[in-house]
């Protein structure tokens, strides 16, 4: 595999001991709702993850395999959708992330976080190939019945549920309120799934960020000033992890735009 870009910031407040990873684990991962792995070996894989150790976190994970792959999975992801430059290196990442998770979904029916990044892998996939042409390859589909699964699953993920008002606000931008209700777009339900990931985590960088995105999406102009202080407020929040500093630049990132 190619060399991966490393993380680009100081990740000294990041590096967890053990320890550390067990007091803190309900807040970092407040997004996606993973549950605390009885593995110390897949513990171990998730401390890189959030040091900003993505490749060391990811082939970590892939050598503990069962609940380890979710680590990769997100390691993976996320390094794809923040730090590779490369857009071939990025498609082809989140293809094998959507593939993996496929198999994981197959052997874990029940594990939230296997629908999820599915739908994650396949809604990153979608925006660099571009919605329309995602839709007409029928991945809303897959997209929107893997989140809601998710969200059944585990009704405390907020990741998912911000993921799935993206779905909405994208596929509404796209091709319209009207077009977008064949494809199960409804500006509701999206405006409804970015308000209660706030609510299940009013930490989250990321969910604001998306919720500014998606408000414009969805509403327009007219919901701008709104849409900026999300960003404001993102950009204000106090990153616990390499990932959440990523969130947390991107919406500096936006706000200079």
């Amino acid at each position: 595999m190619a060399k991966w870009t490393a993380f680009p910031y100081d990740n000294a407040a990041y590096v967890h001991t053990p320890a550390a990873l067990k007091k803190h684990w309900a807040r970092l991962h407040a997004g996606d709702a993973e549950p605390l792995p009885k593995d110390d070996k897949v513990l171990a894989a998730w401390a890189l993850f959030h040091a900003g150790e993505f490749h060391k976190a990811f082939d970590a994970g892939l050598k503990c395999g069962g609940a380890g792959i979710t680590v990769a999975n997100k390691s993976q992801a996320i390094y794809a959708n923040y730090l590779e430059k490369s857009e071939a290196a990025k498609l082809k990442m989140f293809l094998e992330v959507a593939e993996r998770a496929e198999a994981q979904v197959k052997a874990e029916p029940k594990n939230a976080n296997a629908h999820y990044w599915r739908a994650y892998a396949l809604g990153r996939y979608s925006q660099v190939i571009s919605v329309v042409k995602a839709l007409a390859q029928g991945l809303g589909g897959k997209i929107k019945s893997s989140l809601e699964t998710a969200i059944e699953l585990a009704p405390k993920h907020a990741d998912a549920h911000t993921a799935l008002g993206s779905f909405h606000a994208e596929v509404i931008d796209k091709v319209g309120k009207l077009l977008g209700r064949t494809q199960g777009a409804d500006a509701s339900m999206g405006l409804k799934m970015f308000k209660q990931a706030l609510v299940l985590n009013p930490s989250s960088a990321i969910a604001r960020v998306e919720y500014a995105t998606g408000l414009v999406m969805i509403e327009g102009e007219k919901r701008l000033k709104e849409a900026e202080q999300l960003y404001a407020d993102a950009a204000a929040c106090k990153p616990m992890d390499a990932m959440e500093r990523l969130d947390v630049e991107m919406a500096k990132a936006e706000m200079e735009d």
